[in-house]
């Protein structure tokens, strides 16, 4: 049993070529770039280091990280949404790219010299699974660098409760068809991630600490990114979070050690070593 969700893989497509990314501002690109990556071994990666991007969208990432290695394999289990990441790196000469998901990484066993994977393995069956599958691919000490939804373990129980409470309404979004599901994604971005967004200026301003503000991380983000962020939240049709500890505890049981995780949003960005 293949581990992906087809109608999940289906909406990423949909949602990568409407939102490919050519409209983000290259320096917002590069400071949320600088988030999930703040704690990634660059400097330790051999000299014309080769290593892959799983799930790799609209290769938004690949693009930043192709500058830094020898080689990077773009892989995406949507035919879809590679087809823009094939446009969007058409001049990043050392970019290939392959059709395939988790469970069928067509790169040899124990032959990269890094990975990650951002976004993405929270949205297949089995997250453990996907985790291994990766991990598979590398050479003993290379990094492993992934993002997972978090469940809010390091928030209060009313942030906790106010997302249980939009749960009912992601079900519903998610199983729309593509036009109203964007039109309604787009809507919750115009009028509630940025007004609360542009809200947490206010008190950030007079000096308060904002962190614990719902959606005070998108305050100086783009209204393109609030869109897309609100299409992949409340479009995605499969979804799970965990906690630190369930994440830790997968990246271990996968063969990661020396785990190092971020301490600041994005909330769980994580990298290990291979053993």
């Amino acid at each position: 049993m293949s581990n992906l969700d087809a109608k999940t893989v289906q909406g990423f497509g949909d949602e990568w070529s409407r939102f490919d990314q050519s409209a983000l501002p290259e320096s917002e690109l590069r400071s949320v770039f600088a988030q999930y990556f703040a704690n990634f071994p660059w400097k330790t990666l051999p000299s014309n280091a080769v290593g892959f991007d799983l799930g790799c969208g609209s290769g938004r990432w690949a693009k930043l990280a192709a500058e830094r290695v020898g080689s990077l394999h773009c892989i995406d289990a949507s035919n879809e949404a590679l087809q823009v990441a094939k446009r969007k790196l058409s001049s990043n000469k050392n970019c290939k790219f392959h059709h395939a998901s988790v469970d069928n990484i067509p790169l040899p066993d124990e032959s990269m010299d890094f990975g990650y994977s951002l976004g993405v393995l929270h949205h297949v069956p089995d997250t453990a699974a996907g985790i291994r599958s990766c991990v598979a691919k590398l050479k003993r000490g290379a990094p492993f660098l992934v993002y997972l939804y978090y469940r809010f373990d390091n928030r209060p129980l009313w942030f906790r409760s106010l997302w249980r409470s939009t749960e009912a309404l992601r079900y519903m979004i998610a199983r729309m068809p593509p036009v109203l599901k964007h039109a309604v994604t787009d809507f919750i971005a115009l009028t509630v991630y940025w007004p609360l967004a542009r809200f947490a200026l206010v008190p950030e301003w007079l000096g308060a600490n904002v962190e614990s503000l719902p959606l005070a991380a998108y305050r100086r983000l783009s209204v393109y990114t609030m869109r897309t962020d609100s299409r992949d939240r409340f479009g995605t049709r499969l979804e799970q979070r965990f906690t630190r500890a369930e994440i830790q505890a997968m990246m271990q049981l996968a063969g990661l050690e020396n785990i190092v995780f971020n301490e600041a949003t994005p909330y769980w960005c994580a990298v290990g070593t291979k053993k």
